[in-house]
Order: structure tokens, then sequence, then C-alpha cells
């Protein structure tokens, strides 16, 4: 239920943000570059998209451990601004959030004022099979970044055998 109204809430932005004329930023840069992340994250390997889950839902749960030890509310912005901002900086693949960059590429690459400033911009994967063909190996990268390699090392750690 959760991962469905995320993806609802993801499309809704999407939505916003193309009516709302936001794309046209910047001369069209801001398209241009959506249709640049979306096309990237399309393209990427199987294997290469499950791994950068992991290695994103690493960071993004130590965020969340980080803001739990946190007491106050700025205690907990600056907690998650350091893992959050590594993960993107590193070009990690998050499923929620490929929720939007992906649509809002396929969106705005089929506009063709979009589409011919991105002109050179490889964007043939950009449709429902890419954003399918990148949600399936993150999400499942994310899930065992998350449940595995930090939920169960917390759980061996500090739970498992004890009475």
């Amino acid at each position: 239920m959760v991962y469905a109204g995320n993806l609802v809430g993801a499309l809704g932005m999407v939505v916003m943000i193309y009516l709302s004329g936001v794309a046209h930023l910047g001369q069209d840069a801001f398209a241009v570059t959506a249709i640049k992340i979306a096309a990237a994250k399309t393209s990427l390997p199987f294997w290469v998209a499950l791994l950068r889950g992991v290695l994103c839902n690493i960071l993004v749960c130590l965020a969340m451990w980080l803001c739990f030890a946190g007491r106050s509310v700025i205690d907990k912005i600056f907690a998650v601004i350091f893992p959050i901002t590594a993960f993107v900086a590193l070009g990690f693949e998050h499923s929620i959030a490929n929720m939007f960059f992906i649509p809002l590429g396929i969106v705005v690459a089929q506009d063709p004022a979009f589409a011919q400033a991105a002109a050179g911009v490889a964007a043939d994967t950009l449709n429902v099979g890419g954003l399918v063909a990148n949600l399936v190996p993150v999400t499942i990268g994310n899930v065992l970044g998350g449940g595995v390699f930090v939920a169960l090392t917390y759980y061996v750690i500090y739970l498992h055998g004890k009475d």
C-alpha cells in the first residue's frame, strides 16, 4: 500500500510540475536535465541498478538511525543531510525517488519543445518498460539494503540470542 501510495504521489507531482511550467525553467534546462537523469537511470543494467539500490538504502537507513538519535528538530535535520546527500552525489538508486524522476523524464521527453532541446540524449529507454526495468532491481536492492544489510545486521548484533 505504501509503495503504491508513493507511486501515486510521485506521479501527481510529475503532473503538477509539468502543468505548472516549471520544466521551462532555465530556458528548458530543467526539462533537459530531467530527460538526461531519467535516460541514465533507465539505461542501467539490472545488477548495477540492484547494487546501487542496496547501497542507497544502507545510507537511507543510516540517515533514519541518526535521525532517531537526535533530540531536536535541528539535530534530526543535520543527521539526515549527509547520508542523503551522499546517496544522491554518488548516484545511488532509490525506488521512490525514481518513481518521480523517471516519469518526469518520460513526460517532458514527449513534449516536442523539450525533445528538441534534449537532442542528442539517448532517450530510447524513456517509456513504461524502462521505468519497470529500473524499479524492479532498484526496489529489490532497496529491500536488501535496508531489510537485510542493515536490519539483519542490527538484529544479529543486538537481539539475536537474547531472551
